[in-house]
């Protein structure tokens, strides 16, 4: 065997000395050496771009796995982050949104006890007074926050009312203070279930009310009880309904007070806190 690979390399070296060197091709080595982007061009395929995995080394290909795989990794966290940053801005929206949105859905299905204010339910033929042959009795109170130096109190105690019969009360506001305030009322409507059917057409609450130092005015409430209520056997039993107003200070977000001399329109009411009250008796002076 040794003695045919003999004759194989003398073959091999006669027909070396015999080509010419014009005719004699040289073949490039190919290098597989890598860069940080990935394999150098000569490991590339020209047709298609594809890498040509048959001539990579093992470190080679072991390099561009971890190189994937990185890519990978890089485009999942980034994904991640973009899925949590849009879910912290919609419950930021939301939590800013939900003050406004709870008042809109209270007062349009007069949820939560509060009265109904939409005004498409003030048509003609809500108006028109329903003889059931027994007046609602609406009785007014009131309350005011601990911090708030004003006195509230209704002007009537109670009115009888037909169902969609109008009915005007008004309530009184003094600032006992020696400084300007400004104030926002909450109201509530007793039973819960009997607000759906207590529609506000003039009221003074959710607006930032200013009373100067001593100042007192009067406060108008302009209503009707939908004529649906008298239909409604869920109603048949009720004869009594409470209109209750809160008034508290307003308050910053960050829990200041509003300055006397703030103007109205930059009071940002959607922050405001309403603080522990303190009941005012109505028949009280």
């Amino acid at each position: 065997m040794s003695y045919t690979v003999g004759l194989r390399m003398a073959a091999r070296r006669s027909v070396l000395r015999m080509t010419p060197l014009s005719q004699m091709r040289m073949v490039p080595r190919v290098s597989h050496r890598w860069s940080s982007n990935g394999p150098s061009s000569s490991a590339k395929s020209s047709s298609n771009g594809n890498i040509d995995f048959s001539r990579l080394t093992r470190d080679e290909i072991k390099q561009l796995r971890d190189m994937k795989m990185a890519k990978d990794r890089k485009y999942k966290d980034r994904t991640v982050a973009y899925y949590f940053g849009s879910v912290a801005v919609i419950f930021l929206g939301l939590a800013y949104a939900a003050v406004p949105l709870y008042r809109a859905i209270c007062a349009r299905t007069g949820f939560g006890g509060v009265p109904i204010t939409d005004k498409r339910k003030f048509t003609d033929d809500k108006l028109i007074p329903v003889d059931t042959g027994k007046r609602i009795r609406v009785s007014f109170t009131s309350e005011v926050s601990q911090i708030l130096p004003w006195k509230f109190t209704p002007q009537q105690r109670e009115v009888y009312v037909l169902p969609g019969e109008t009915a005007l009360a008004f309530y009184k506001a003094k600032n006992n203070s020696d400084k300007d305030i400004i104030g926002m009322a909450t109201y509530s409507i007793t039973p819960g279930d009997a607000a759906q059917y207590f529609n506000k057409i003039q009221c003074f609450c959710f607006e930032e009310q200013k009373l100067a130092a001593g100042e007192e005015i009067d406060m108008p409430v302009f209503f009707f009880i939908d004529p649906d209520f008298a239909s409604d056997p869920s109603m048949r039993n009720i004869d009594d309904l409470i209109l209750h107003y809160t008034f508290f200070r307003a308050h910053y977000g960050d829990g200041s007070a509003v300055s006397e001399h703030q103007p109205v329109e930059d009071v940002n009411m959607a922050n405001a806190q309403i603080l522990t009250p303190q009941v005012i008796d109505a028949t009280k002076d």
